[in-house]
């Protein structure tokens, strides 16, 4: 069963959204609004976004933009709007798909299908014998397990799937702390050096791979 995100402020268009997937297998997820979305990709994982555009304090455009600095997870733009310029200014900022209401409910379900199997969000990723496995909640080397907290875990779970793209502290902190917490850059740092040496304890090269990029943030390196 796949994992939907349905952005809307508007309550009536995301429990028809819902209405149209629950019987074609989707976990359907609400969020009235850019801060609910950005507070609830923090906690769960979703496997495909329906974002509206037309949305009071953060537009789907600015939220699209925000949520491609930290995640890959797919999107499809959602509005009344058909102009071509539209469609254009929303595939540059990262959505993968559009589609304009009023919405034919068999062509929403074909786009959905369609891009999800072309893009699997991977919740197993294996670097070197490091496997990270989002299922089991786990991180392992030659299946030997590393105890890391929920916040390390995380951490490097999203760094692995993002490899060579740079994450600022800031970014870091949103994504894993929360939009609206207090905590500082000196946290981050001090949970990178903690997953740095309880996996380089384990075994597993991590210098080679766990790169700090010097005044800006921190990336993962592909091999």
């Amino acid at each position: 069963m796949n994992k939907v995100l349905l952005i809307d402020d508007e309550k009536r268009m995301v429990d028809l959204l819902a209405l149209y997937l629950k019987p074609h297998h989707y976990l359907c997820y609400k969020a009235y609004g850019a801060k609910e979305a950005l507070s609830a990709i923090r906690v769960e994982t979703f496997d495909i976004i329906l974002l509206d555009i037309m949305m009071p304090e953060m537009n789907g455009w600015k939220l699209c933009k925000e949520l491609r600095r930290f995640s890959g997870v797919p999107i499809i733009m959602v509005t009344a709007r058909d102009q071509k310029e539209d469609i254009v200014k929303g595939l540059k900022l990262g959505a993968d798909d559009y589609i304009t209401k009023p919405i034919n409910e068999e062509e929403l379900l074909a786009r959905m299908d369609a891009l999800l199997r072309r893009i699997k969000p991977s919740s197993h990723i294996n670097v070197q014998g490091l496997i990270w496995n989002e299922d089991r909640f786990e991180l392992t080397y030659k299946n030997n397990p590393i105890k890391l907290t929920p916040k390390e875990f995380f951490m490097v779970g999203h760094l692995m799937k993002n490899p060579n793209r740079v994450f600022t502290r800031d970014q870091l902190i949103d994504l894993i702390w929360g939009f609206t917490s207090e905590t500082e850059g000196r946290t981050v740092d001090s949970h990178v050096r903690n997953v740095r040496e309880k996996i380089r304890q384990a075994g597993f090269p991590i210098d080679v791979y766990f790169k700090t990029v010097w005044g800006v943030g921190y990336k993962w390196v592909h091999k």
